[in-house]
């Protein structure tokens, strides 16, 4: 199963805690589109029926059906650059840090 950084989690926190969103909201994962290179993310008000849940520290993950199977073994993690930008990046869970 997915697992999230303490970084993760922090900045999952941050977006989910807007005081205009619901208490259970979280960032859904979603499997790339046909050619996109990446998985896209989006907050989500709650889980698709098929999504699997990951709650971690107060964060809530909800992983796509389709991308779970690519995610299992794998870590989400969270960094701010120097301009304040946040970026995801997803990593094996062995190199996590």
């Amino acid at each position: 199963m997915l697992t999230l950084t303490d970084s993760a989690v922090s900045a999952i926190r941050s977006l989910t805690s807007q005081p205009d969103l619901p208490a259970e909201t979280g960032l859904r994962i979603m499997a790339p589109d046909e050619g996109a290179p990446s998985f896209q993310l989006a907050l989500a008000e709650a889980p698709a029926a098929d999504d699997q849940v990951v709650e971690e520290g107060g964060a809530r993950v909800f992983v796509e059906a389709a991308a779970a199977p690519v995610l299992d073994d794998k870590a989400l993690d969270a960094q701010v650059n120097d301009q304040g930008d946040l970026a995801f990046r997803i990593a094996d869970q062995a190199d996590r840090g």
